[in-house]
């Protein structure tokens, strides 16, 4: 089997997978993204096709849901995502700074994934952990209180 074959019969398994766990009702939308999105690492426009196509849905509907929510992506992402929160509770308590130290140290600004592969740098409005801001989301770790000067050794935690 060609790469391509086995990537379009993966793809064609997370949806099958997902829409078996969560039934194929609109209502399910978010949560059959999330798990395809979970096992593919982003949402091809195959996978938002054939997801259209089971719950009789129009794809730009799904296109829509899959680009607000943050959780989702429709671009390749790197292997760890980090999410940094701007909100104005993590600004006024030292996140610019950390926000640099993340800039500086991966090379990268919002939006961007690592030429390995390996990161994505994403900011997002609010984490909903405003009490230990600045705060930063690596996969599904958070990290609270945070100083420019921590961020090389937590993303050192991620050398595998």
């Amino acid at each position: 089997m060609t790469i391509v074959k086995e990537n379009e019969q993966r793809m064609l398994d997370a949806v099958e997978k997902a829409i078996q766990q969560h039934g194929d009702s609109r209502d399910e939308l978010i949560p059959i993204l999330t798990d395809v999105n979970r096992t593919l690492g982003y949402l091809p426009s195959e996978a938002l096709e054939e997801i259209s196509r089971k719950l009789k849905s129009p794809r730009s509907q799904l296109f829509s849901v899959a680009s607000f929510y943050h959780m989702l992506s429709t671009k390749p992402r790197g292997k760890h995502v980090i999410q940094f929160c701007e909100s104005a509770p993590c600004h006024v308590v030292g996140g610019r700074e950390v926000w640099q130290a993340l800039q500086d140290t991966l090379q990268l600004d919002s939006g961007e994934t690592s030429e390995d592969g390996k990161w994505t740098l994403i900011t997002t409005s609010c984490l909903g952990l405003c009490g230990v801001g600045p705060v930063v989301v690596i996969d599904d770790d958070a990290y609270g209180n945070l100083t420019a000067e921590q961020i090389p050794a937590i993303l050192e935690r991620y050398n595998d």
